[in-house]
């Protein structure tokens, strides 16, 4: 069940939240083991922190791609977070044949570098956009496109696992991000986004 509340950040201005009630499988609805510790979902930052940040993103979201050089210098300062970031592709094919790049990375350890290389770009991508971005970051589209092939089984029913996730949390779009138990739909400035953090270590 999600209950609503309200979070206060430091300008003083109110960000709609909704405090978390996992479920159980006997529920049928997610365990905080199904979205925190998916094993096929790649982690950032620091895989061993004491603190998950999720975001359930479109690499074709504008608003993803704005707030994400916040939440990554948050996460670096912090030094104590791990990151999800949950593939849902929900702007069509573009979108995802994006995630399906990005997470063939896993298959030779450049899923963090593609990540990143998508994360910068600009509005609605073209798949001539998606080569683009992922080859001037030095990355090889064929290989990244082997490498989500080898592991196609897995990474497909990740995405399906993220997009049953996002439906069960009542989501309406991206970005929404899970702060310890915590969901905010929406996007979250630096201010928001380092007061929920303090609010989630309490």
């Amino acid at each position: 069940m999600l209950t609503r509340r309200f979070f206060t950040h430091g300008l003083g201005l109110l960000v709609a939240s909704q405090a978390l009630a996992f479920g159980t499988q006997a529920e049928n609805g997610p365990s905080i083991e199904d979205v925190l510790f998916d094993p096929d979902q790649p982690v950032l930052g620091n895989p061993d922190g004491d603190l998950s940040i999720v975001e359930y993103f479109d690499y074709q979201c504008p608003f993803c791609k704005r707030n994400h050089p916040d939440l990554m210098r948050a996460v670096e300062r912090d030094g104590n977070i791990r990151l999800l970031m949950k593939d849902w592709p929900i702007f069509g094919g573009t979108s995802t044949r994006a995630a399906q790049l990005a997470l063939g990375g896993l298959a030779d350890g450049s899923y963090a570098r593609a990540h990143a290389a998508l994360m910068a770009t600009q509005g609605r991508l073209s798949n001539r956009d998606i080569d683009t971005a992922l080859t001037d970051a030095g990355l090889s589209v064929d290989i990244l496109q082997a490498g989500y092939q080898s592991l196609r089984s897995r990474l497909d029913g990740l995405m399906v696992r993220n997009s049953r996730q996002a439906a069960a949390f009542g989501l309406s779009g991206t970005p929404a991000f899970i702060i310890g138990t915590v969901i905010y739909p929406g996007a979250l400035n630096a201010d928001d986004l380092d007061a929920a953090i303090r609010q989630a270590r309490g």
